[in-house]
């Protein structure tokens, strides 16, 4: 079976000896993730920049969260009214996404009831001028072909 596996990965693609056979079929099962090969340690490693990001900040909402929050600094329920049309659930999961890759910044009070704040990082705030660009052409786009 790993013959086989091997002369199709040998067939498919030119591997050299410092890529990682194994990694290799699988990313080449991942139809979602064609830019990408999974380390053995279950990682990716990406072969774009672009990819990179857009697993970060891709999506529907992430873009859109971290937008708001290049602004001020906002509570879960501001977020969501600003948000029209994401559930509770959404929100919750993007934000907790966000803040495991470093962009958003989560504070919690000892309150009753208690208040979370959410926040950019200095790393979130790196993505300001791209974010801007973004907004730049969107409206563009809407102007121009819609």
């Amino acid at each position: 079976m790993t013959a086989t596996l091997n002369s199709v990965v040998a067939e498919e693609s030119d591997v050299t000896s410092d890529i990682d056979n194994n990694a290799v079929l699988k990313s080449q099962k991942q139809d979602n993730e064609p830019n990408a090969v999974e380390n053995t340690n279950g990682s990716n490693q990406y072969i774009c920049g672009v990819a990179v990001s857009l697993e970060i900040i891709g999506g529907k909402w992430k873009g859109v969260i971290l937008w708001h929050l290049c602004h001020k600094t906002l509570r879960f329920s501001q977020l969501r009214r600003r948000l029209q049309g994401v559930t509770q659930k959404m929100l919750t999961q993007q934000l907790r996404e966000l803040e495991r890759d470093g962009l958003v910044n989560r504070k919690v009070y000892a309150e009753v009831p208690p208040r979370v704040e959410y926040s950019l990082t200095d790393l979130g705030r790196t993505l300001e001028p791209t974010l801007r660009q973004l907004c730049d052409w969107g409206r563009a786009y809407n102007d121009d072909y819609r």
